[in-house]
C-alpha cells in the first residue's frame, strides 16, 4: 500500500499531522493508499514556497515556461496507462474514460503552452499630446487550485497549465477522495527540473487546508471546482483579503427535446450525458423536458436505451458504460433522493436501487423517473448520480421557462431540427453553455463558465487563461 507525502518546494515532505486519510477503491471498498492529513503549516509552507519562486518564474520568457508545460504533457503520455489505472482504481471511473481523461490532460498542457506567444496587451490613443496608454497583462502572483474528485487530473491541469503559462506559481489541493493520480504526477514532474516552489501539492480536508489556502494574504487567485457549499466557504475565506475567486460549482442541466428532434440522436446524447462517470458530472443532463406529442414514444425508447447501460468494475469492465459511485456518502445521498422522489409521487420506470449482483462497492442502477413535479426536489436539486427525471411540455416557451426555473446555470441543451426553435432557445436559456443536438461536454478551447449559483469566472480557452492575469495600465508621457 502506498503512502503519499505532501509536495512542497520541489520535495516530498511528511506532514506533522497525526492522522492519515485512507483512499478507497469504490468498487471493492479496499484501501488503496494513505496520505497525511495536511495542516495549516503545510498550506502556509506551500504558499511561501510559491511566493518565493514567483518573481523568477514570471521573469522567464513565456516560451520558456511553455517548454515546461510541454514536458508535463510528455511525462503524462509516457505514463498514460499507469496513470489511467491509478485514476480508475481511486474513483471508479471506467478504464476507457479514465484513459481519455489522462490523454486530454496531456493535450491541455500542450494547448496552454501554445499561448506563450499570444498573451497580448493593448495600446489606446490618449487625449493628450505626446502620451501613449498601454494595457499590459501581468501575472497575479500565487494561484491556488482546489480540485474535485470527479475529474481530478484534468481539472488539476485546468488550474496548473493556465496559471503557469501566465507567470503565476501554483499551490494545488487535490480532493481527499481522489488524490492518488495527482500525487503520482507530482513524482513525475520532480524529474523535469521544474524550479522548486513553482508547483506545490498539499492534501487535506477543506476545513483546514482549503480554508488556510483561501484565507491567506499570499494567495492572489483561488480557482475551485466543487459544490455550491464549498464555493460559499471559499468566498467567505477570501473576503478579508478581497482575493479574486474563480468558481465552477454545481449544475442541474436541462435537456429540451422538441417533437421535430432526431430522436435517435437525442436519446443517445441524453443517455451518454447522464451515465458518463455514473452521472457524477456537473455539466451533464440532469433533467429532460420532452414535447407532449412525442413524450410516450420518447420515454419508451429512452427506457430501453437506459436498460442497456452496462455496469461493471471500473478497471476490469473494459467495455462498461459506468461503474460504482465514488463513495458511500454519494450512494446514500442518491438513494435518499430517489426514495424521497417516490414519496413525492414520482414513478420509477427503471432502476431505483443498488444492483443485486454486487456484494461490495457503491453501485447504483441507471434510474429513470416520470410523474415528477417541477418543484420537486429531484427536479430542483443536483443529484450527481445516474438518475434522470423526465417531464412533459407543450410549448417551447414553457420548456425554456421550466429549464430556467433553477438556482443553477451551468449547461443546457436543445434537440430540434428547426433553426428558429434552436435560436429561440439559445437566446432564452439562462446558462453559461448551451449544446445543440449533442451531448453535454465542453472543449478545451471553449470557455466553461456557469451563471447564478453555478459559479463565477471560468476556465478553458483564451478567456480561461486570462483569469490568471491582471491588467496594468500605463500612461506614458514623453517630451
Amino acid at each position: 500500500m502506498k503512502h503519499y507525502k505532501q509536495y512542497i518546494n520541489g520535495q516530498f515532505v511528511e506532514s506533522k499531522a497525526t492522522s492519515v486519510i485512507e483512499i478507497l477503491n469504490p468498487c471493492t471498498e479496499e484501501v488503496l493508499s494513505t496520505i497525511s492529513t495536511g495542516t495549516v503549516e503545510d498550506a502556509n509552507n506551500a504558499l511561501e514556497a510559491a511566493k518565493a519562486a514567483q518573481p523568477a518564474w514570471a521573469a522567464l520568457p513565456a516560451i520558456q515556461r511553455a517548454a515546461f508545460l510541454h514536458k508535463m504533457a510528455d511525462v503524462i503520455r509516457e505514463n498514460r496507462v499507469f496513470l489511467a489505472e491509478t485514476l480508475s482504481k481511486e474513483q471508479a471511473k471506467v478504464i476507457g474514460l479514465a484513459q481519455i481523461e489522462i490523454d486530454v490532460t496531456a493535450d491541455y498542457f500542450d494547448y496552454n503552452a501554445g499561448w506563450a506567444r499570444r498573451i497580448e496587451g493593448e495600446i489606446i490613443q490618449s487625449d493628450r499630446e505626446k502620451e501613449h496608454i498601454y494595457l499590459h497583462k501581468v501575472p497575479i502572483g500565487v494561484a491556488v487550485g482546489i480540485c474535485p474528485w470527479n475529474f481530478p487530473f484534468f481539472v488539476m491541469a485546468r488550474k496548473v497549465a493556465a496559471s503557469l503559462i501566465t507567470g503565476n506559481t501554483c499551490v494545488i489541493k487535490p480532493s481527499s477522495e481522489a488524490p492518488n493520480t495527482i500525487m503520482e504526477f507530482a513524482d513525475f514532474i520532480q524529474k523535469i527540473n521544474l524550479p522548486a516552489g513553482v508547483l506545490n501539492f498539499v492534501c487535506g480536508n477543506g476545513r483546514t487546508v482549503g480554508n488556510a489556502l483561501s484565507a491567506s494574504p499570499i494567495t492572489g487567485i483561488i480557482s475551485l471546482t466543487g459544490s455550491v457549499g464549498a464555493g460559499q466557504k471559499v468566498i467567505s475565506a477570501a473576503a478579508e483579503n478581497i482575493t479574486k475567486v474563480s468558481l465552477e460549482l454545481g449544475g442541474k442541466a436541462p435537456a429540451i427535446v422538441c417533437a421535430d428532434a432526431n430522436l435517435d440522436l437525442a436519446i443517445n446524447a441524453v443517455v451518454s450525458s447522464r451515465v458518463i462517470f455514473s452521472g457524477q458530472v456537473c455539466n451533464c443532463a440532469e433533467r429532460v423536458y420532452v414535447e407532449d406529442g412525442i413524450y410516450d414514444e420518447f420515454v419508451d425508447r429512452l427506457t430501453k436505451k437506459m436498460s442497456e447501460v452496462t455496469i461493471e468494475d471500473a478497471l476490469t469492465g473494459v467495455n462498461a458504460d459506468m461503474s460504482s459511485l465514488v463513495s458511500k456518502d454519494q450512494l446514500d445521498k442518491i438513494t435518499e433522493m430517489v426514495e424521497f422522489a417516490k414519496k413525492e409521487g414520482a414513478e420509477v420506470l427503471l432502476g431505483g436501487k443498488r444492483p443485486e449482483r454486487f456484494d461490495r462497492g457503491y453501485f447504483y442502477e441507471p434510474t429513470l423517473l416520470t410523474n415528477c413535479r417541477q418543484d420537486s426536489q429531484i427536479v430542483q436539486e443536483e443529484v450527481f448520480g445516474p438518475v434522470l427525471p423526465v417531464l412533459k411540455f407543450n410549448t417551447l416557451e414553457e420548456a425554456i421557462a421550466m429549464s430556467n426555473d433553477t438556482e443553477f446555470g451551468l449547461t443546457s441543451s436543445i434537440f430540434s431540427e428547426n433553426y428558429n426553435k434552436i435560436m429561440k432557445a439559445i437566446d432564452g436559456l439562462h446558462f453559461g453553455e448551451t449544446y445543440v443536438n449533442r451531448e453535454h461536454f465542453e472543449a478545451i478551447q471553449g470557455f466553461h463558465a456557469g451563471w447564478k449559483k453555478s459559479g463565477v469566472g471560468g476556465a478553458d480557452g483564451k478567456h480561461g487563461m486570462e483569469e490568471y492575469l491582471h491588467t496594468k495600465v500605463v500612461y506614458a508621457k514623453y517630451y
